[in-house]
């Protein structure tokens, strides 16, 4: 998925509005418009306060990291302990074709 859409499916999925996202980063409406439609790519500064409002990384955004990431920040390590471990089942279920 390119930028613009995964921008897009980003925003809407948080409920936002392209004036409420501009306002959280320092933008206007149209930038975010623009970014949608594909007609500007943000500044690098830019790119990292988008990453922050969505909790994903710029790689994400960019199509290079296919995935997103889990921002666990804030957590205890015995909660990311836990959050690993649950990951670890879910796949090794997945991968066993287990409902």
């Amino acid at each position: 998925m390119e930028f613009h859409n995964k921008l897009k499916e980003l925003r809407t999925n948080a409920g936002m509005t392209q004036k409420q996202l501009g306002t959280q980063i320092g933008v206007t409406k149209s930038v975010i418009s623009y970014y949608e439609l594909q007609e500007r790519m943000p500044s690098p500064e830019i790119l990292i306060k988008l990453a922050a409002v969505f909790h994903v990384s710029a790689d994400y955004l960019l199509g290079i990291e296919k995935s997103p990431v889990i921002d666990v920040s804030g957590l205890k390590d015995e909660d990311i302990s836990m959050l690993k471990q649950m990951v670890l089942y879910m796949r090794t279920k997945n991968e066993n074709g287990s409902n």
